[in-house]
């Protein structure tokens, strides 16, 4: 049976703490968005929705080459957004600065480019790096939520790992699974080949 899968960047806890604080208050304002769940929170590089077993080696050897090819860089989540748009929304979601967009957009072609080569399709238009807080299934006025959310001001953090996750959306909590970590760059490696040439 064919796996839906993802590849994301996990925000850490202290983050996700704060944002759930400065969510809690927030989350009745509007009854028929349907809150994601803090431990669930990820900014997605790559969805891919159905990948067969026999596929899941050969993903995750282009996945780890490519993390262990791309620098860590800081993100910063800043500002509130709403799929197709605040007014009608289905989607409530926390968008990245500007710094954090151009090294996120490269690391996520990456793995989609991985993924294909490894003979996996992958689901979507061109990624925007947006961290899903809520969704509903009719649209709703989300207009003064996401100018709640534009007055998040949560702290920079170093993306240091991409992770390949499983959704299992027949279960009735809808857990994922992490089934692979693989860390970006932190130029150590260029450090140690350094630190040892400067003993010899």
């Amino acid at each position: 049976m064919a796996a839906r899968l993802f590849s994301a960047i996990v925000p850490p806890a202290e983050l996700v703490e704060e944002l759930d604080a400065f969510l809690e208050p927030r989350r009745e304002a509007e009854r028929r968005l349907r809150w994601s769940r803090p431990e669930t929170w990820h900014l997605t590089t790559a969805f891919m929705p159905e990948v067969g077993d026999r596929y899941l080696e050969p993903l995750a050897e282009a996945l780890e080459q490519v993390a262990s090819r791309t620098p860590a860089f800081g993100v910063e989540l800043a500002y509130g957004g709403a799929f197709p748009m605040p007014p009608a929304a289905k989607v409530l979601w926390l968008g990245v600065t500007e710094p954090s967009v151009e090294p996120f957009t490269k690391l996520a072609e990456r793995t989609r480019n991985a993924a294909v080569r490894s003979g996996v399709r992958v689901d979507g238009a061109r990624i925007r790096p947006h961290l899903t807080l809520a969704r509903s299934g009719t649209p709703v006025d989300a207009t003064r939520l996401v100018q709640v959310l534009d007055t998040f001001e949560g702290p920079c953090w170093t993306a240091g790992e991409l992770l390949l996750i499983e959704s299992h959306l027949h279960d009735r909590a809808r857990r994922y699974e992490v089934l692979e970590r693989f860390p970006l760059d932190t130029g150590e490696r260029e450090r140690r080949w350094w630190a040892k040439g400067q003993s010899r």
